[in-house]
């Protein structure tokens, strides 16, 4: 995952740097699937969310040199409605909160309206370096 929204890169900063606390910042985050790019921005992300539940994620810990941690459970997004996804979105809450971070989608996936769209263990990676 390439971007971290404006919201989060002011998170990180503040905590590593010691100015404030993350605290209730963050807890469990939620894969959410876009039709188009969310930006850096909160308000501009909620206008291209596709209209299906965000799914739970989880991550393994990072360690080691390469900055790079990946999903450890698998989502199913049920009954989407007939779009194109084309970018997903990390969120700290299920249906409101911040996003976190965003990127294009390797391939954009043409959806019917009823299909499942299932996103595979490790298929979700998160890059800071």
């Amino acid at each position: 995952m390439a971007e971290m929204s404006d919201y989060c890169t002011n998170l990180v900063l503040n905590h590593t740097l010691g100015t404030s606390d993350i605290g209730a910042h963050v807890g469990q985050m939620y894969l959410a699937l876009h039709t188009g790019d969310p930006t850096d921005v909160t308000s501009a992300a909620l206008s291209n969310e596709v209209d299906v539940a965000r799914q739970a994620i989880s991550f393994a810990s990072a360690s080691g040199t390469s900055g790079l941690v990946a999903s450890t459970d698998a989502q199913s997004f049920t009954s989407m409605p007939g779009v194109t996804v084309t970018y997903i979105g990390i969120w700290n809450h299920l249906s409101a909160g911040e996003l976190m971070y965003h990127t294009i989608v390797t391939a954009s996936k043409a959806v019917d309206a009823g299909d499942t769209v299932t996103v595979a263990i490790g298929a979700v990676t998160v890059t800071l370096a």
